[in-house]
């Protein structure tokens, strides 16, 4: 049995991995790796997370998350603080700092997203992103 060339799961991976790789190269002139933006937006979208919580949401594992909240502690991005009910767990939250590298994650992403739907007019794009919501919403009901 032949499989169709463009099926839904590899066009999606390979719009993906575009992406990805296409951000990655824009960051190049930033001191971040593209594991520590996607961490960094991924605190902001979750501030006060757990680190074991934070490794789920981002699909590492926690020594690897460890090194990257080790990383941008050192750069004055996020701090740990102990969590007042588990003393055994940290919390993560942003420092100041971190609002000018979103804002730079923010813009790098706006631009990749419209090199993405360049020549989809106003309803197509909409027509994506209602799509790919509602696929998400198939999928993470399970």
């Amino acid at each position: 049995m032949k499989l169709p060339q463009d099926s839904l799961g590899f066009l999606l991976a390979d719009v993906s991995r575009l992406m990805r790789r296409e951000f990655q190269q824009r960051l190049e002139s930033s001191s971040l790796t593209l594991a520590q933006a996607r961490t960094l937006v991924y605190v902001s979208r979750h501030e006060g997370v757990h680190q074991v919580k934070l490794a789920e949401l981002l699909e590492v594992q926690p020594i690897t998350l460890a090194r990257l909240i080790d990383q941008l502690a050192n750069a004055g991005l996020v701090e740990r603080r102990p969590d007042s009910v588990d003393r055994r767990a940290y919390q993560i939250f942003l420092t100041p700092a971190a609002a000018s590298r979103l804002t730079t994650i923010g813009q790098v992403a706006a631009a990749i997203q419209a090199d993405a739907l360049r020549d989809l007019d106003e309803q197509k794009v909409a027509l994506v992103f209602l799509a790919l919501r509602k696929m998400r919403d198939n999928l993470g009901s399970r």
